[in-house]
């Protein structure tokens, strides 16, 4: 690996974990469809990859949005059973899919995303009365497009989990990180505004890429100098992006998740256009 690659997977680690902290996704999303078109890796070799800079969002973030009492451990405990089991599943999933079968899944399933997240920019999950309870699996958060507190309750769990467990699935498939189903099935379906939804999602996607990276690496298909200058960018950019959500209206976060999601399903749309 020449040193001018080392420097450009740092920077687009950085990027990725920019826009992964700030939306809960996990670098994965970005990296995977970045390091196959640009270096014409084979898509399970970027997924193995992908994982690791999960994980390092995931580990950059957590430590902030836990500080800050926007993350739902409650909820999220709950939720990483489910997104577990689906990761593991995943991964072994992963050894017997072929590549452009799962460039085509990763292109439809961040296309649907997209398209649902546009449509519902406008969609707030909040709760006006501060008299309000939350219930057992709600909470409250300072908003700091609203200036206060705000309370929230969960809806259809069930469906909450059964998302987790496909998510997890995804992750474990694609190395993508499970806050790309996540993140979007808690804010549209379940009540969770953007901003917990997203730091619930980062606190999670760790975890659930940990189930699938061991059978990555006793496969092979992790390659040492890419992960380890993807992550050192991830942990920076990660930081950052963090840091620089937390000023940003819930409006523009959706807008900029809708459009990222978009433009990463055309490129596996033709990534598996190439391969099929």
């Amino acid at each position: 690996m020449e040193a001018l690659h080392i420097l450009f997977v740092i920077a687009l680690g950085f990027g990725t974990g920019t826009i992964g902290a700030l939306l809960g996704l996990g670098g994965g999303l970005f990296m995977v469809p970045a390091l196959t078109w640009i270096f014409g890796m084979p898509v399970r070799q970027a997924a193995g990859i992908g994982l690791m800079t999960v994980i390092a969002t995931s580990g950059a973030v957590s430590g902030e949005t836990v500080r800050r009492g926007i993350v739902n451990t409650r909820l999220g405990m709950l939720l990483m059973v489910g997104a577990s089991i689906g990761g593991l599943a995943g991964g072994i999933t992963a050894q017997h899919v072929s590549e452009a079968t799962a460039a085509l899944v990763f292109a439809l399933t961040t296309g649907a995303v997209a398209a649902i997240t546009a449509v519902r920019l406008d969609h707030r999950n909040v709760i006006d009365d501060p008299s309000a309870r939350p219930g057992a699996y709600g909470g409250r958060f300072f908003d700091p497009d609203l200036g206060r507190d705000v309370i929230y309750r969960v809806k259809r769990l069930p469906l909450a989990v059964a998302a987790s467990v496909v998510a997890g699935n995804v992750s474990g498939l694609l190395g993508l990180g499970g806050g790309l189903l996540q993140v979007p099935a808690l804010n549209l379906w379940c009540g969770v505004p953007i901003r917990v939804a997203s730091a619930t999602s980062a606190f999670l996607i760790g975890l659930t890429a940990l189930a699938s990276a061991p059978i990555y690496f006793a496969h092979g298909q992790v390659d040492g100098h890419y992960a380890a200058a993807s992550v050192i960018g991830v942990l920076a950019g990660a930081r950052w992006g963090v840091r620089f959500g937390a000023t940003q209206r819930v409006r523009h976060l959706k807008a900029l998740m809708a459009s990222v999601l978009a433009i990463v399903s055309i490129l596996m749309f033709a990534r598996w256009w190439r391969v099929r």
